[in-house]
């Protein structure tokens, strides 16, 4: 893994966040390539990170062993039609991170025949407490399912799925899903407020606990609904508001927000490629 050159196109925030998740795990810097237009950008990542800059994609290309796409799903087509040349001469690992962009388009537009990874991690990763979700194509090793892995795994955790079609519900639930949270904790904040507690105490109690309640259910053996049950006791307060949830039907609420989720996640896959 530390032997490999890993070249990065585009280098926005999900980019920014590989490369520091990387570095800190010590991973060798002058393996790493960045190539964006944005001199600038480029500059900033050479000097916080110590890794090489390239202003030409297909260059970068030429001296790597994987490639990231990292770029914006909309511009995404272009990148890869002028890359294809060089793609198909160095026969990298290419490993996506664009939303939306299935695999037979990015096949197309690289010339086919590529070795091909489809990634979808969330907005967390910036902070190395992502959740990704990978497809490997045909063609694709072990050892580069692995590489693939190793790079996605610097900003949290990683799980594989078989069947591409499953990376739509994965978008509704992990690559969403931080915005549900977010929702949710707005309304408990909200209703704290309006019955009196201090904005700042309200924000800070709201987030601890949100926070608190993730630790529990990450470091338990127990699935949510054994430790929902653990801290509901019989006739006190949290049985009285759950209560009042499960009548506003919550539970049916997520499920048609994540169809909603996963439809549209369909849909923007179609219009986004062409093929």
């Amino acid at each position: 893994m530390n032997s490999k050159t890993i070249a990065f196109i585009g280098s926005g925030n999900m980019a920014t966040s590989l490369i520091g998740g990387l570095v800190a795990d010590g991973y060798n810097p002058k393996l790493i390539i960045a190539s964006d237009p944005d001199s600038e950008k480029l500059a900033d990542l050479s000097a916080r990170f110590g890794i090489q800059s390239a202003e030409d994609n297909s260059a970068a290309v030429k001296q790597a062993d994987v490639v990231v796409l990292a770029v914006k799903p909309q511009v995404l087509e272009k990148i890869c039609l002028d890359l294809a040349t060089a793609v198909q001469e160095k026969q990298p690992l290419i490993v996506s991170i664009a939303a939306g962009i299935r695999e037979a388009d990015l096949q197309h537009w690289l010339g086919g025949e590529v070795a091909l990874v489809r990634s979808m991690p969330n907005t967390p990763a910036m902070l190395q407490a992502g959740a990704t979700v990978l497809h490997a194509g045909k063609g694709v090793s072990d050892q580069q399912r692995d590489l693939a892995e190793s790079i996605l795994r610097a900003v949290g955790l990683t799980r594989w799925v078989d069947d591409e079609q499953l990376m739509d519900i994965a978008t509704a639930l992990s690559g969403s899903g931080p915005a549900y949270f977010f929702l949710v904790m707005e309304a408990m904040e909200a209703a704290a407020i309006n019955h009196g507690l201090a904005k700042d105490t309200a924000r800070l109690l709201t987030i601890q606990t949100a926070l608190g309640a993730a630790r529990m259910a990450i470091e338990s053996s127990d699935g949510p609904a054994t430790l929902r049950q653990k801290v509901t006791s019989p006739g006190g307060t949290t049985e009285r508001a759950l209560e009042i949830l499960e009548q506003g039907d919550l539970k049916a609420l997520f499920a048609q927000a994540l169809e909603g989720a996963k439809k549209r996640s369909e849909e923007l896959s179609e219009m986004l490629g062409n093929h």
